[in-house]
């Protein structure tokens, strides 16, 4: 059995001396796993670097094997982001979310396509941090959890959304949540209006998003929280500070 495709690796292990393992997110056949020979040696690790965008010919006996794949690098952004650690950061956290929630060989095609766009933006846009936070709550929509940001649930209005439930997901205005505040979720203003969003705002929108990721995806099966996606979220808090004021433009990277 035979497809050729293209897909984006989300993660890859050293299976044996020589070889590795590699999980793509290809367009055609979703999540999938496949041997690459020889991909261990150093000459062909850089090929297989998270992020990055492959041709991808896959080959096995039968449709549930393992299987082997044969790779030819389209795009590679981490080699264009290698003196930039936090993007970095967020090329690998973006990864490894889609890796841990989504089935494996289910197509995803708006998902590959929106984690497509995203690996371009990293580091090149001046807005891509939110754009990584709208990722986080796409991948959360295409799992089937989707979150209701658009109009209050209690009186249907569409301004002033101000909290999230964290039972139902929607979103109430500030009117209506304000009694409630401490039981419920601040909504970032960015994700509400089409606003200047600084990292504080960033912040929250992560805890937005990793709250829903954790009850409905990685808590159930006692998992934990992708290391890749801690880490950055711990970059973006310590950048955050105490509280909102800076732009995520403004940011510093060391």
């Amino acid at each position: 059995m035979e497809w050729q495709d293209e897909g984006i690796v989300l993660g890859v292990r050293q299976h044996g001396e020589r070889d590795a393992l590699a999980i793509l997110l290809t367009f055609e056949h979703g999540k999938h796993a496949g041997l690459v020979r020889g991909g261990a040696a150093s000459r062909n690790r850089a090929l297989l670097d998270v992020g990055n965008r492959l041709q991808i010919v896959w080959k096995a006996r039968l449709a549930q094997h393992l299987g082997t794949f044969t790779l030819e690098a389209l795009a590679q952004p981490g080699a264009w982001l290698f003196d930039q650690p936090f993007e970095l950061a967020a090329l690998a956290s973006a990864c490894a979310m889609v890796d841990a929630g989504i089935g494996e060989r289910d197509p995803y095609p708006h998902l590959y396509a929106a984690l497509l766009r995203l690996t371009g933006r990293i580091g090149r846009a001046d807005d891509w941090l939110a754009d990584y936070v709208r990722f986080e709550l796409m991948l959360l929509r295409e799992a089937g959890f989707g979150l209701d940001l658009e109009t209050c649930a209690v009186t249907g209005a569409t301004d002033g959304l101000a909290y999230v439930s964290p039972r139902t997901g929607r979103a109430v205005t500030a009117a209506v949540g304000e009694p409630l505040k401490e039981k419920l979720l601040p909504l970032p203003p960015f994700l509400a209006n089409a606003v200047e969003h600084d990292t504080w705002q960033i912040a929250q929108g992560l805890r937005l998003a990793g709250y829903f990721f954790s009850r409905h995806i990685t808590g159930p099966g006692d998992r934990m929280m992708p290391l890749a996606r801690e880490r950055f979220s711990g970059l973006v808090d310590d950048l955050a500070g105490e509280g909102p004021g800076e732009t995520a433009e403004n940011r510093t990277t060391e």
